[in-house]
C-alpha cells in the first residue's frame, strides 16, 4: 500500500518506542489517519520494562498496546529446540522465530481493535519486511500491510535521522538521534541478534559487542558448572531435579548458561532477499538446552532416524527464516520430528565451561538404542566378533568387482 491509499484505514502500528515508530505514528496521525500502535512482550532481556514503549509512545498522541506473548515466545523456543532448527552458519534464528511469534499475536490484537492495516518499520533492505508481510497475509488475507520505508513520499520526506528528529521536535517530541553502542540489537526470550552500524565492516572484530545476556568466555568463572536437564518426548522438563515449563527454563537457561560464556556466535547470514548479512548473536539458554537433548538423540534415534531428522531440521530452519513457520511443508517436517520425539526422553548432566558445552552422563533414558557390551573392545556378552566376517564377505564383493572393472581409482 501506499501513504495516499491509508485515508479511511485504520492502521495497527508496530512500534518499539523508537525513532523511526515516533516519526511514521506522527506523520500519519497528521494526515488525519486513525492509527493504533501496538508493541510484543517477548521477554526481552534488554528491556527492563516493556511498558516504557507505552510513555514513549504517548507524546504521539497515539494509544499503545502491549501485547503479553511471553508464554507463546517460550512455547516456540522450545519449539526450535526440538526441531533444531539453526541457520546459515550454525546460528539460532532468534529474530526469525520471533517474528512468528509477534505477527500472530499482534494481528489478533489488532483485528479486536478493528484494525484493517498492519504498518511496520522494517527496512526494505532486510528479512522483517517480508516476515512481516507474509505472516500477515498467510494468518489473515483480509489485512492489508503498509511499509513505511518503502513508500516513496515517506523515504523523501525522511531520508536520514536528523530529518526525522527535527520533524519531532515541531511537536516536541522527544527524539535520540545517536546510537550508544555501534550496532543495533534485536531482542526476545529466544537471545539477542547485533548487527548494523560498525558491524558491517569485515574488519570489525564481533568482540565489540557487550555481551547482555552473559559474558564473553574470557570473563567467565574459572570453575565448572554442572547442570542436570531432564527431557521427556524432547521438551526440558525439569532443572536439577525441579519441575520447569517452558518459560522458567529458559529463563533459568539463559541466566547459567550465559554467565559461563555460552553462546555467542558470529555469522554471515543468507538474507530472504539475496544478499549477504554479518550479525552476531547470544543464545545461551537455547545452546545449552539442545545441547541437553542432542545427548538423548544421539542414544535414541538409529542412523537413518537422524539422518531424517537432521534434513527435516534443516527444512524447519529454512522455514523460520523465510517467514514460512505456518506454512504446509513446515508442518509436515514439524510432524517428522515429532514423531521421533516420542523416544527423546532422558536425564543429562552438562558440565559448563568458559564459552564450552560437555556431556557428562545419560542416565534415565529408556528408549536408549546403546549396548556397551556390543560395542565394547573387551571380552563381552555382546555382539560375536565373529559375526562380523560374513557381513565383510558381502561388502568385500562389492569393492573387488568394482576394482576389477577399473572404476575404483586410487
Amino acid at each position: 500500500m501506499k501513504l495516499e491509499e491509508l485515508e479511511g484505514k485504520k492502521i495497527g502500528m508496530c512500534v518499539s518506542g523508537g525513532l523511526d515508530s515516533k516519526t511514521v505514528t506522527k506523520r500519519l496521525m497528521q494526515d488525519g489517519i486513525d492509527v493504533v500502535c501496538f508493541t510484543a512482550d517477548l521477554a526481552q532481556p534488554d528491556e527492563e520494562d516493556i511498558n516504557g514503549v507505552i510513555d514513549k509512545m504517548a507524546p504521539c498522541g497515539a494509544k499503545t498496546i502491549v501485547v503479553d506473548l511471553k508464554k507463546e515466545m517460550a512455547d516456540a523456543c522450545f519449539e526450535v529446540i526440538k526441531f533444531n532448527a539453526k541457520y546459515d552458519g550454525g546460528y539460532w534464528n532468534t529474530t526469525g522465530i520471533a517474528r512468528a511469534v509477534t505477527v500472530k499475536g499482534i494481528v489478533e490484537a489488532m483485528k479486536k481493535e478493528g484494525c484493517n492495516v498492519l504498518a511496520h518499520g522494517a527496512t526494505g533492505r532486510g528479512n522483517d519486511q517480508m516476515r512481516f508481510e507474509r505472516y500477515t497475509t498467510a494468518l489473515d488475507p483480509e489485512m492489508r500491510v503498509f511499509a513505511p520505508w518503502r513508500d516513496e513520499t515517506l523515504l523523501e520526506e525522511f531520508p536520514g535521522r536528523t530529518e526525522m528528529a527535527d520533524y519531532l521536535a515541531q511537536f516536541d517530541i522527544p527524539a535520540v538521534i545517536g546510537m550508544v553502542k555501534k550496532y543495533s540489537t534485536d531482542a526476545n526470550l529466544a537471545g539477542l541478534s547485533h548487527e548494523a552500524e560498525d558491524l558491517e565492516s569485515l574488519e570489525t572484530a564481533c568482540t565489540i559487542v557487550d555481551a547482555e545476556m552473559g559474558v564473553w568466555p574470557q570473563d567467565a568463572p574459572d570453575a565448572i558448572e554442572s547442570i542436570e536437564l531432564r527431557f521427556v518426548k524432547g521438551e526440558c522438563v525439569a532443572i536439577d531435579g525441579k519441575e520447569v515449563n517452558p518459560f522458567d527454563a529458559m529463563i533459568e537457561a539463559n541466566e547459567r548458561a550465559g554467565r559461563n560464556g555460552v553462546w555467542m556466535k558470529n555469522a554471515l547470514e543468507n538474507r530472504i532477499i539475496g544478499t549477504k548479512s554479518r550479525g552476531v548473536y547470544e543464545a545461551p539458554g537455547m545452546e545449552l538446552l539442545a545441547f541437553g537433548l542432542e545427548q538423548v538423540n544421539q542414544a535414541v534415534l538409529d542412523r537413518r532416524a537422524f539422518k531424517l531428522y537432521n534434513e527435516m531440521s534443516a527444512v524447519i530452519a529454512d522455514q523460520i527464516y523465510d517467514g514460512r513457520y505456518f506454512d504446509p511443508s513446515t508442518n509436515a517436517a514439524k510432524a517428522a520430528i515429532n514423531s521421533l520425539a516420542e523416544f527423546a526422553t532422558g536425564t543429562v548432566s552438562v558440565g559448563m565451561y568458559k564459552g564450552n558445552l560437555f556431556f557428562q552422563s545419560l542416565t534415565e533414558c529408556p528408549a536408549s538404542i546403546y549396548n556397551e557390551a556390543d560395542s565394547s573392545m573387551e571380552a563381552s556378552d555382546g555382539l560375536n566378533p565373529f559375526s562380523s566376517q560374513g557381513y565383510a564377505d558381502v561388502m568385500n564383493v562389492e569393492a573387488a568387482a568394482l576394482a576389477k572393472a577399473g572404476q575404483i581409482k586410487a
